[in-house]
This record gives structure tokens, sequence and C-alpha cells, in this order.
């Protein structure tokens, strides 16, 4: 039986905060411009959709890489014998079912359908990105995802202030991508977290949007959540 600290190293769950970030970011860009006032308990129920997600995809992540894993990073909860790939696999899937339960109490029906395009996109690229470069730009679509998975399931459609931040998004998180397979090809370490912190800066970027087009307060969410994230991969690694 695995560990709660292997389960919770498996989702990378340090880094969840930021996608609660840019679920709230999309929740609160969908009604910026309309009279429609957002459901809290329907915010939450695509949270915690969006976070089964994220889990399931690290997890199923390492269960795609895990011969690569056991021997450039034996480390990694499969390789190090800490829970088998099968228990992994089940695990994983698991987490995207339950997922797309909470996914179905949200207002609009359309979001699960969204929601399944999302899931398509992050097996994908579980499974393909040690096979090609090109993968990096699946990776941008999986964050991307989050925001019109929310809008969507909140409202039916996708507002455009949610399109430019999920772009924003893609785009920062296709340079977090890049980023890290050149450390990777790296002989030496850079003795600094770079990845870390750019992952966790993605809070910031939807902070400092929301910051601009509807609150100020927004920044200090973004902050707030970014320290979160910091805080949380000192205790379960977020890469």
């Amino acid at each position: 039986m695995p560990s709660v600290k292997t389960l919770l190293t498996l989702g990378r769950i340090s880094n969840l905060p930021t996608v609660w970030m840019n679920v709230l970011s999309a929740a609160v860009l969908s009604v910026a411009l309309t009279p429609t006032a957002l459901d809290p308990c329907a915010v939450l129920w695509v949270l915690l959709a969006m976070s089964c997600f994220y889990a399931a995809g690290m997890t199923l992540n390492d269960v795609f890489d895990q011969h690569w894993d056991a021997q450039r990073q034996p480390y990694r909860p499969i390789p190090s014998g800490r829970i088998s790939a099968r228990g992994a696999t089940i695990w994983g899937v698991g987490l995207l079912v339950v997922g797309f339960a909470f996914l179905a109490l949200a207002p609009r029906a359309e979001g699960v359908l969204v929601g399944l395009a999302l899931a398509g996109v992050i097996v994908l690229y579980d499974w393909l990105h040690k096979r090609h470069w090109s993968t990096v730009l699946l990776m941008a679509l999986t964050r991307l995802g989050v925001y019109l998975v929310t809008a969507v399931a909140l409202v039916g459609e996708v507002p455009a202030w949610v399109w430019l931040i999920g772009v924003l998004q893609m785009v920062h998180t296709l340079s977090v991508t890049v980023v890290a397979r050149w450390e990777n090809s790296r002989s030496t370490d850079l003795h600094f977290p770079l990845i870390p912190w750019m992952i966790a800066a993605m809070a910031l970027v939807d902070g400092v949007f929301l910051a601009l087009v509807v609150h100020p307060l927004w920044l200090f969410v973004g902050l707030g959540l970014m320290a979160a994230t910091r805080l949380g991969q000192r205790y379960v690694k977020g890469d």
C-alpha cells in the first residue's frame, strides 16, 4: 500500500495552487463583463475537477516515463519501488474518473465534453512527450485547457478575456517546458530552483492580469498562491 506522501509526489500536488489560480481567473473573467453572479459551489466543483485532472496527468506521466526514470531519476516513486506501475496507473485513471464526476456537477454539461478533450491531450502528452520535442505544444495546450473547461463548465462559452489569459499562460507554460528540457540536457546543476520558480510564477501571471483587468487585490491572491506553491514544493517536488 503506497504512502500518502508517495501519492502526493506522484501527482506533484505542490503545484496545485497554480491550477486553482487558473480556475479562479477563468471563473472571474467569465462573468467580469456580464451581470451574471459567480456561484461559489460551481467554481468549487470545477476547481476540484481540474485538481484531479492535474494530479492524474502527473501520475500517468510517471507511468509512461518509468523506464526512462529508472535510468535517470531512480528516486521517482515507481522506479524506487514505492508504488507499482500498475498501482500508479489505477490511481491516475481513478483521479480522472473522479475529476469527471466533479465536472458533471458544474452548471453546464458542455464542460464535460471540453473536459474529455483536455483529458485526451493530457494522456497524449504523457505518452509522446519523451519521443519528440514538438510535444511541448501539447503540454502548453493542457494549461490552456484548464481555462477553457472552467469557462464552458460555468457559463457555456469562452469569453475573449479568458482566451487572452489562457493564451498568455500557454506561452508561459511553453517556456517552462522548453527551459526544463534545456536544464535536463545540461551536465552541470544550475544550483538554483529555476523550474520550480517558473511553475510557481504561473499563479502570479494570473494575479497580475486580474489586477489590471478586474481589481488590484487579485495581485495579492496571485502572490499568495505563488508563495503557497513554493512552500509546498519544499515537501513535495513539483518538477
